[in-house]
């Protein structure tokens, strides 16, 4: 049971209107099922959505790279509504479908080109082990500089952050082709 629906927007206060227009209004075009849960806090969802935007948009690793590193985020957390978004997208930007099936069902991916490997074991090792190893740090920095390692770490913990509030709601997957099998995932 979705422990926090989307309010209806006749029922938002003005700082809650105000700042999902600015949502509706940008890159995104709605009030995706992250940001409903978070529309409780206008001000947490506000700065929420605005780093998203700069990390989904416009990180420094670019979208293809960006897009593996949330499915492995969406993966480590079970989170379904985050791997029903950006399934799609990643196949799109070039990550191949049977990558995204072997993160999908938690076994290590054969075809990654040699940045994607870089990607996957630095979100790998951050999510599972709380740290990064230093061959697999050099490899990064070697790719994409300090900036982008930045922009790496922040887009795990910013999807980490989405998926525990999606999980904590229990905020139902939209309808998808890519279904994230979770029999890890037990409900009440």
């Amino acid at each position: 049971m979705n422990r926090m629906p989307a309010l209806a927007p006749e029922a938002w206060n003005d700082e809650q209107r105000t700042l999902a227009e600015e949502i509706i209004n940008g890159p995104r075009g709605a009030l995706l099922p992250p940001f409903e849960p978070l529309l409780r806090s206008p001000e947490l969802m506000a700065h929420t959505q605005r780093m998203g935007e700069y990390l989904r948009y416009r990180s420094s690793i670019g979208q293809r790279l960006t897009e593996l590193a949330i499915l492995v985020t969406a993966r480590h957390w079970s989170q379904t509504v985050e791997w029903a978004i950006h399934a799609p997208i990643a196949l799109e930007k070039g990550i191949s479908a049977s990558a995204i099936e072997a993160i999908n069902q938690r076994q290590v991916p054969k075809e990654l080109q040699d940045d994607e490997w870089v990607i996957y074991h630095f979100c790998q090792q951050l999510q599972q082990n709380q740290q990064v190893s230093d061959e697999t740090w050099q490899q990064a920095v070697a790719l994409w500089g300090e900036k982008g390692v930045v922009d790496l770490i922040g887009i795990n913990g910013y999807y980490s952050l989405l998926s525990m509030v999606m999980n904590a709601a229990r905020t139902p997957a939209p309808a998808s082709s890519h279904t994230l099998h979770c029999p890890d995932v037990k409900r009440d």
